[in-house]
């Protein structure tokens, strides 16, 4: 581990310990790809409505390791943490979805986040096969309000995809939709299945994809819809989206595009897409096509924020059970998971230093897990980023750019 003095060297260097430069908290809003390591960073602003815990200068952050590989993910980004000095401390609370696991210890995560105000989680897996039994993802979501996704589809130099140029940011409504839970079996045989819709809402979704416009650059939105079919539901979306573009967001371009010819566009020209914003069960769909053209679930971290409390996790909701323990998991979307928590805290410098060590093992080192075409092990590429902490700032090339 590299002593407390050695780090605090190199946090001076690079002016960790002075004023921020806001401008490096931009997401660029180019569609032309990733090119160098600062536009692999997916910074996000730290919210002046949140409250977190905070005690002697350090964060207390909920971590729910969660099902498959959670728990040796959140271990290593604790690690990772560890090394790089990073002020936070973790507030384990078990939650998974295992038969004989306690229904209050969904009370004592939410609990936990409440008093926090912040958490990373690993993938909790839902049990389909009982009706009655409620995914403890979506419950997380629900009951603390976290009504905004928000997952960020870029390309990554040296990940063999079939797509270059893609920099896309998926905003997906989180809490009603076909998600609202509301099902039941009239007659047998004939099941009927609730789509909730409220103007509330769906308008605190639009104004919260064009407020992160403006925020980071982003010149178009795309409202993803079936408006055609979903007259009244998808209607209610579209107009709403609509309103608020024109009335209230005029500098930014709007569109809309019918979800099935957006997901064949998607597939075919994904660079024509910046921002796309959706309703529940679209986004959910749109976002894994997304985090596959760039890579697959092992690349890509997915934010849920609300006015009060944000969770962050992996892009997709894999739990990667089969792999479990073997230490072939590719740790990127975890890390990056952890980046985008401390960028949402305002711990900008730490946030930065971890991505631009991932993405030197990613791409100048090329150390890729086998999902992504390598043979490197998950302790192989831990090992790497925090090879790269300790040495990043002594590069020339690195050097040059600040």
């Amino acid at each position: 581990m590299m002593n407390l003095s050695g780090l605090t060297k190199l946090l001076v260097k690079r002016n960790f310990l002075g004023t921020i430069n806001k401008a490096t908290l931009k997401i660029s809003a180019s569609v032309l790809g990733v090119n160098d390591r600062d536009e692999f960073r997916s910074p996000i602003k730290s919210p002046s409505n949140i409250q977190f815990a905070r005690y002697g200068g350090r964060y207390t952050i909920t971590a729910l390791p969660g099902d498959g590989i959670g728990p040796e993910m959140l271990e290593y980004v604790q690690k990772i943490f560890s090394f790089a000095n990073v002020p936070v401390d973790f507030e384990e609370c078990q939650l998974d979805s295992k038969p004989t696991s306690p229904e209050s210890d969904l009370d004592t995560a939410i609990t936990s986040i409440k008093r926090n105000g912040i958490a990373i989680k690993g993938n909790i897996e839902t049990k389909y096969n009982d009706p009655i039994y409620k995914s403890r993802n979506v419950e997380l979501r629900r009951r603390l309000d976290l009504y905004a996704n928000v997952i960020h589809c870029v390309s990554i130099p040296t990940i063999p995809t079939r797509h270059k140029g893609i920099n896309i940011v998926m905003i997906r409504e989180n809490t009603e939709g076909e998600y609202s839970g509301h099902e039941h079996e009239t007659v047998p045989g004939v099941v009927e299945s609730l789509k909730i819709c409220t103007r509330e809402k769906l308008e605190r979704i639009s104004r919260f994809a064009f407020e992160y416009a403006l925020a980071h650059n982003r010149k178009r939105i795309t409202a993803v819809h079936k408006a055609n079919i979903q007259k009244l539901a998808d209607g209610l979306f579209l107009k709403i989206v609509k309103e608020i573009a024109e009335k209230e967001y005029s500098s930014i371009n709007f569109d809309s595009m019918i979800v099935d010819n957006a997901s064949m566009q998607l597939v075919s020209r994904p660079q024509q897409f910046d921002i796309m914003l959706m309703p529940n069960l679209y986004g959910n769909i749109i976002s894994n096509i997304a985090c596959g053209l760039v890579g697959g679930p092992g690349l890509v971290s997915g934010m849920n924020i609300g006015d009060k409390y944000a969770v962050f996790e992996t892009g997709t909701r894999n739990t990667g059970s089969g792999i479990a323990g073997q230490d072939v998991a590719n740790p990127t979307a975890f890390i990056r998971a952890g980046v985008d928590m401390l960028n949402f805290l305002g711990l900008h410098d730490y946030a930065d230093l971890i991505s631009d060590a991932l993405f030197d093992t990613i791409v100048t080192k090329r150390m890729h897990t086998k999902d992504i075409g390598g043979t490197a092990k998950t302790s192989d590429v831990v090992n790497s980023i925090m090879h790269s902490i300790e040495t990043l700032y002594e590069s020339e090339r690195y050097n040059s750019k600040y």
